[in-house]
């Protein structure tokens, strides 16, 4: 994708249009990748001979529907709106107005690109399904139809009138390469792509560890299969492992990030945000501001030690399975905490952020904090000694130990802040969370007393937003006086019922 298909002319109202030539194409892969699994089972493990003739009819039958969707797949543009026409027997007449879309995306795999085409998805905030998902359109034509939504989503359209020219697109971030390699070695993308494939590999190897290490210490050392190692063997050869894991797993989330985050960009187009990203295969995907819901700055340890920070927005998007990945959801995968701050102010005009003053704990969070921890050292100890002896009480020391200053550190370095137009909550010592939202975002309010917080006198605030949920927890506000949560909670909700609600 590039800028220059942005100044393609819009679809003319009226006219009904369909999609590209080769969509039924796109739509074929798609439904065979849904029957990989079946289909290749019966190419390899069937009788060729009886179960050939029924393979080519099932592909048969997935081309024909494909073809079928083609011809009877219309849309066409209103003047505040897009009409989809869909279906021969069972026919659909879907009319989505463009204030309802809050997400428009475009996919394109290297297949797309390769015919300059893309994969369309317009979203709304509620349902488990697109509003509108079009395999596929013409690249100009998919980039004016985003076009289209982000000129007369933000305004009412009048009939009959010509809209002027859109304000040119403003960077607000843009990352090298140098910074998505920075991304790939603070994240864990290897790690969960290399647990998944040991998952399934040990499904057919059992001693699939044990293998790793006896080939890797005699790689190593050279020994031969009747080599017994000793104490310092298995040390040295488990030291070396690791190391050459955590390389291996860091390499492996570089290029995970370089697959997906080259390239990346974050444009603001009047009212509406839109980030494209990826290397091979390249996402488009933007979203008004308004629908913003939840802000959240991440820093890992990683992120302190390369001086960077992660920033995420919640917004209130159609569900689903691959929800998370079309939504917009990383403002800015990695930068430098003052840009951070930048942005967010530049996004929330007239806030201050970060906030001039936050609040502290109740003087006992950390006790409440270290509570799970403590119960789990005694209980895992005590375990431990009746299995092996007393010796094993000896861990519970060190253990509880570093459990309250752990505790004490996250209590410490927590707190929350409050004004007339933000609420933000921050948490963690080693891995630290900014978690803020405004005022008029909030849904509903809620205060939570377990009964080791009554006796503690203090009190949680839970604030729930349109875009909390599954993908992101709600805000709250841990482990506070009592008194200061009731006086908070009375003052929140007083301000809730008196705004109007703005997502």
């Amino acid at each position: 994708m590039t800028t220059t298909v942005m100044t393609a002319a819009p679809p003319e109202p009226g006219a009904e249009r369909r999609l590209h030539p080769l969509s039924w194409l796109f739509v074929l892969l798609a439904q065979l990748r849904q029957f990989i699994v079946p289909l290749v089972a019966l190419l390899f493990f069937g009788q060729r001979d009886s179960e050939a003739p029924w393979l080519l009819i099932g592909v048969g039958v997935l081309v024909l529907a494909s073809v079928w969707r083609y011809f009877t797949y219309h849309y066409r543009i209103e003047d505040d709106s897009i009409v989809i026409r869909s279906g021969l027997l069972h026919r659909q007449l879907r009319q989505v107005p463009f204030a309802r879309i809050h997400n428009v995306a475009l996919h394109q795999t290297l297949l797309h690109r390769m015919f300059d085409v893309a994969e369309v998805r317009l979203e709304s905030a509620g349902g488990d399904k697109p509003e509108a998902q079009m395999r596929v359109l013409r690249l100009s034509d998919a980039m004016a139809l985003e076009q289209l939504v982000r000129r007369r989503g933000s305004a009412p359209a009048v009939a009959g009138a010509t809209h002027a020219g859109e304000a040119p697109a403003q960077t607000l971030l843009q990352l090298p390469p140098m910074e998505v390699v920075r991304l790939g070695l603070v994240s864990n993308r290897g790690l969960l792509v290399l647990g998944g494939a040991a998952a399934a590999v040990s499904q057919f190897n059992q001693r699939l560890l044990a293998n790793l290490f006896e080939g890797w210490g005699k790689a190593l050392f050279g020994y031969a299969d009747a080599h017994r190692f000793d104490a310092g063997d298995y040390v040295l050869v488990g030291a070396s492992l690791l190391v050459a894991f955590v390389l291996f797993l860091r390499a492996l989330s570089v290029g995970l990030a370089l697959l997906g985050y080259f390239g990346f960009r974050l444009d603001e187009h009047g009212r509406r945000l839109t980030v494209e990203r990826g290397l091979l295969t390249r996402l488009r995907t933007s979203v008004p501001r308004r629908r913003i819901q939840a802000w959240t700055l991440e820093e890992g340890l990683l992120h302190r030690l390369l001086k960077r920070r992660s920033l995420h927005i919640d917004t209130a998007i159609a569900g689903g399975a691959d929800a998370g990945q079309r939504a917009l959801r990383e403002l800015a995968p990695i930068a430098t905490p003052g840009d951070c701050d930048a942005l967010v102010r530049h996004l929330l005009p007239g806030t201050q952020w970060p906030p001039a003053q936050w609040q502290p704990l109740h003087r006992l969070a950390w006790l409440r904090l270290a509570w799970p921890g403590t119960l789990l050292a005694l209980a895992v100890c005590a375990a431990v000694a009746w299995r092996g002896g007393a010796w094993a009480l000896l861990l519970l020391v060190p253990w509880l130990a570093w459990t309250l200053l752990v505790a004490h550190r996250h209590a410490h370095h927590a707190g929350y802040a409050c004004d007339e137009r933000l609420v933000a909550a921050r948490a963690g010592w080693w891995s630290r969370t900014w978690r803020f939202a405004e005022i008029d975002k909030l849904q509903a309010l809620r205060m939570a007393q377990s009964p080791l917080d009554r006796r503690c006198g203090m009190a949680t605030l839970v604030l729930d937003t349109a875009g909390a949920g599954a993908m992101a927890p709600p805000l709250r506000l841990r482990y506070l006086r009592e008194g200061e949560a009731r006086d908070l909670f009375e003052r929140l909700a007083a301000a809730v019922a008196a705004r109007k609600l703005h997502w």
